[in-house]
């Protein structure tokens, strides 16, 4: 397998294909190796289930918005798992997403547990990552690429 320049190497070929076959709107989940994500997968508009063994999901999300554009044009483009009502988060999962909010420029939206689950069946696919630490979970808003190359936002200086 041959690499390609300027292409994150956790970006394999079939996540490439389903990236690049998403459209504005469409939602993309990235979860731990917990989450049920063959039976979710199945659920999604695409049926695509891409695993990225060896990853995490920090290097997951960055490899992954390197190419992704995000909806900027709603207000909330990038959810989270959070607890259940009643659990904490673990601090370690406090970690990812402290990492993870450092790749955006807007803040994450929590999605309880449950409500997550049924979200994500509706997403255009999912990418599963070897993430142990629990609640490591996200769904992307994938957005629109601007004539500038970038993810194109919202000017609301007109």
């Amino acid at each position: 397998m041959g690499l390609l320049k300027g292409i994150d190497p956790l970006l394999t070929a079939d996540l490439l294909y389903v990236l690049r076959s998403m459209g504005h709107g469409d939602e993309l989940v990235i979860c731990d190796c917990n989450f049920p994500a063959v039976t979710t997968a199945a659920a999604t508009s695409s049926g695509k289930l891409v695993i990225l063994a060896g990853a995490e999901c920090p290097q997951a999300i960055d490899a992954i918005t390197s190419v992704l554009p995000l909806d900027y044009f709603v207000p909330d483009p990038v959810h989270f798992m959070s607890p259940s009502e009643g659990n904490e988060l673990p601090t370690s999962s406090q970690g990812v997403h402290e990492t993870v909010q450092g790749y955006f420029d807007i803040e994450m939206q929590p999605l309880e547990r449950f409500a997550f689950y049924e979200r994500a069946k509706k997403a255009f696919a999912v990418v599963q990552t070897m993430e142990r630490r629990p609640y490591c979970c996200f769904i992307l808003k994938k957005g629109v690429v601007g004539p500038d190359g970038r993810d194109l936002k919202p000017d609301f200086t007109d």
